[in-house]
């Protein structure tokens, strides 16, 4: 905007322009753009196996043998367990896979597109003038 000053030593009028030119000033931020949660869940399943196991019996049979001759004769059968072998289950983990987490920044370049402005002064002429600029001297 043109501001007038009126000089009181002079008889003329002086008038001043402020000219104005926009720069481009580039700034960057920090944004969260998404918010991570890392975690592991633990699934359970329940797993069936025929395990065959073995045992071990004395077996003492007694055959009664009918002293009057008759042909039947009877068997008593006695059982007595010696040893057997007893189911043991020992869970161990084992590792199925290595998860790395981690930050890593990139760095890549962006293209910005802005317009500036630019205050420059022109003067219009009317009429026959002789405008004579610095380092010019008048037509002759």
């Amino acid at each position: 905007m043109p501001t007038k000053q009126n000089s009181t030593q002079k008889n003329h009028e002086e008038e001043t322009l402020q000219l104005h030119k926009e720069e481009l000033k580039i700034s960057k931020k920090w944004v969260e753009t998404a918010d991570v949660t890392v975690y592991q869940n633990t699934y359970t399943e329940e797993k069936q196996i025929l395990v065959p196991i073995t045992r071990e019996e004395l077996i003492i049979e007694k055959k009664i043998v009918n002293p009057k001759g008759a042909t039947d004769a009877q068997i008593e059968t006695i059982r007595i367990p010696l040893s057997e072998e007893r189911i043991e289950v020992t869970l161990h983990p084992i590792v199925l896979e290595d998860v790395e987490i981690y930050k890593k920044q990139f760095e890549e370049l962006i293209h910005i597109n802005e317009t500036v402005r630019e205050e420059k002064v022109q003067i219009d002429t009317f009429g026959d003038l002789k405008v004579i600029g610095d380092g010019q001297s008048s037509p002759k």
